[in-house]
C-alpha cells in the first residue's frame, strides 16, 4: 500500500473523528457518535498495521486480544454509577501508552550522533524529535499518576477531600520547572539516561501533587483536563511515530478535552488557569453555622405528604445529583417519572453541567436508565422554566442547587451558576441528612418555606414516592 492511500485512509479516519465529536456533543446522537469514532479508530489501526513494518502480528494479535476480553469485561461488569472511575483509568492508560512510546523512541535515539552519521538526520531534526519524546513524557506521566489519583478519589480508596498544605502551589511550580529544565537538557542532548529517570520521577509526582488537593466536588473539571492531557501525549507520540492520524486524533481529544474543561470551569465560576496550578479547591473556612440556617426551619415530610403534593401538580422538575449515582436510583426515578406523565404530568430533568463526578454523568446514568433524550434539559434551558414548575425533585444536588451561590458574597461558591429550585412552587429534597455538599456548606434551601425534605436512601425514597402514588390512583 503506497504512501498516497495511507495518507487518503487517514483522512477517512480523521473525517470518522470529527464526525464522532460532533455526535458527541448531544444526548440524541452520542452513541452514533461513539460508533462512528470507533470505526474511525478501527480504520486508523487497520491502515497502520499494514503501512509499518511490523516486528511480530502474533504478538499485535495477542494484545488485540488480550485488549478486547479486558474491554468486554470492563464493558460488562462495571456499573454505570461508576463511570467516572472508568474514565479516569483510560485516561491514564492513555498517558501511559504514550509514556510506553516515548521511552522506547528515546532509548533507539540513545545514540544520536551515531544515529545522526548512519541515517543522515539533521541536528534540528533530531532535536524536533527529542522535544517530541519529552512531551510526550512529561505530559503522560503527569496524566498516567494523575489519573491513578483521581481514581481512587472516586473510588474511595484515597479520601475525597482535598489533602494538601498552603504551599502545595508552590511545590507543583517547583516540580514543573524543574521538569521543563531536565527535558530541555534531554532534548539538547546535554545530558543521559539518568536524567531520563529522573524527568520520569519528577513528573509523576508532579501528577499526583496536582491531583490531591483537588475535592470531589472538583472532579469533573479534573476528569475533563486528564483527558486534554492524555490527547496532547498520543499527539506528541504521534510526531515521535511520524503517524498523521494519531497526531490528528490526539490534537481532536487534547482540543475537545481544553474545551469541555472551560465549560466545566464556567460552571464552577473558576478559571482555567486555577485548574491548572491546582488552585481548585481552596475554600474559606469562615462559613455561616448550619445552626442558624436550619434550626427550627426544616420540614420534614413523607412519601405519601409527597404524592399528594404531586397528584395535582402539572409540571415537574427533576434535578439529579451525586446523591442519585450513589443510591443507583436512576432506574427508580425513571419510573417515578412514567407514574407521573401517566396521570398527565409534564416530567422533565434539570441538569447542571458539573452534577457528579465527570461530565455529563447524569446523562449517562439517566440514558441508562432509558429516560427520553427531549426530557433530559440543560441549566440554561431548566432556568426559566422552574417558576412554571409544581413541584421540583432534588435528588442529592446540593451545591448545584445552593442560593448561597447567588446571595451570599462571602460564600466560597458565590457566583457560581446554580438551578434555580427554590424559583419552584414547592421543592421537595431527598437527602439522606441535612450533611453539606462537597463545598462543605449548608443549603439555605432546605429551611425555605416552599422546600420540604424527604430523608432516607434515595433510591427508596423515590420506590415509596411511585408506591404511594400508585396506590392514590
Amino acid at each position: 500500500m503506497n504512501s498516497m492511500m495511507i495518507n487518503l485512509f487517514y483522512l477517512v479516519a480523521a473525517l470518522l473523528f470529527v464526525w464522532g465529536i460532533k455526535g458527541l456533543t448531544r444526548p440524541r446522537t452520542a452513541v452514533r457518535g461513539n460508533r462512528l469514532a470507533a470505526l474511525g479508530m478501527l480504520v486508523a489501526i487497520v491502515v497502520t498495521l499494514l503501512d509499518q513494518q511490523v516486528v511480530s502480528y502474533g504478538l499485535v494479535v495477542a494484545g488485540l486480544a488480550i485488549g478486547a476480553v479486558i474491554g468486554v469485561l470492563m464493558a460488562v461488569k462495571v456499573q454505570m454509577t461508576a463511570m467516572p472511575q472508568m474514565v479516569a483509568i483510560l485516561n491514564g492508560l492513555g498517558g501511559g501508552a504514550s509514556l510506553g512510546v516515548a521511552a522506547a523512541s528515546y532509548f533507539s535515539l540513545a545514540s544520536v550522533s551515531s544515529l545522526s552519521t548512519e541515517v543522515g538526520l539533521s541536528d534540528s531534526t533530531l532535536m524536533l524529535a527529542n522535544a517530541s519524546i519529552m512531551l510526550a513524557v512529561l505530559i503522560g506521566t503527569v496524566t498516567f499518576s494523575g489519573s491513578a489519583v483521581a481514581f481512587g478519589k472516586l473510588q474511595e480508596l484515597l479520601p475525597g477531600q482535598p489533602i494538601g498544605f498552603a504551599g502545595m502551589k508552590f511545590i507543583n511550580l517547583a516540580l514543573l520547572v524543574s521538569s521543563l529544565v531536565m527535558a530541555g537538557l534531554l532534548v539538547t542532548d546535554q545530558a543521559g539516561v539518568e536524567a531520563f529517570a529522573v524527568l520520569v520521577v519528577l513528573s509523576l509526582v508532579l501528577g499526583v501533587t496536582l491531583v490531591m488537593p483537588i475535592g470531589g466536588a472538583d472532579m469533573p473539571v479534573v476528569i475533563a483536563l486528564l483527558n486534554s492531557y492524555s490527547g496532547i501525549a498520543a499527539a506528541a507520540a504521534g510526531f515521535i511515530l511520524s503517524n498523521n492520524v494519531l497526531i490528528v486524533s490526539g490534537a481532536l481529544v487534547g482540543a475537545s478535552g481544553i474545551i469541555l474543561t472551560q465549560i466545566m470551569c464556567v460552571a464552577m465560576n473558576r478559571s482555567l488557569l486555577n485548574v491548572l496550578f491546582g488552585k481548585m479547591a481552596e475554600v474559606d473556612e469562615n462559613t455561616v453555622n448550619a445552626n442558624e440556617i436550619y434550626e427550627g426551619k426544616v420540614t420534614s415530610s413523607s412519601p405519601d405528604e409527597v404524592s399528594m403534593m404531586l397528584e395535582d401538580a402539572e409540571r415537574v422538575v427533576i434535578v439529579p445529583g451525586f446523591g442519585l449515582a450513589m443510591a443507583q436510583a436512576q432506574h427508580a426515578v425513571r419510573e417515578l417519572a412514567d407514574t407521573l406523565e401517566g396521570r398527565g404530568t409534564t416530567v422533565e430533568f434539570a441538569i447542571h453541567p458539573v452534577a457528579g463526578r465527570m461530565p455529563g454523568h447524569m446523562n449517562v446514568l439517566l440514558a441508562e436508565a432509558e429516560v427520553e433524550y427531549d426530557a433530559m434539559k440543560t441549566m440554561e434551558q431548566s432556568n426559566p422554566n422552574f417558576s412554571k414548575a409544581d413541584v421540583a425533585i432534588v435528588i442529592g444536588a446540593n451545591d448545584v442547587t445552593n442560593p448561597m451561590a447567588r446571595e451570599d458574597k462571602g460564600s466560597p461558591i458565590y457566583g457560581m451558576p446554580i438551578l434555580n429550585v427554590d424559583h419552584a412552587k414547592n421543592v421537595v429534597v431527598v437527602k439522606r441528612s441535612l450533611s453539606p455538599g462537597f463545598a462543605g456548606l449548608p443549603n439555605p434551601l432546605f429551611a425555605r418555606d416552599n422546600t420540604v425534605m424527604l430523608f432516607g436512601d434515595g433510591k427508596q425514597a423515590i420506590m415509596d414516592l411511585t408506591a404511594a402514588l400508585h396506590e392514590a390512583a
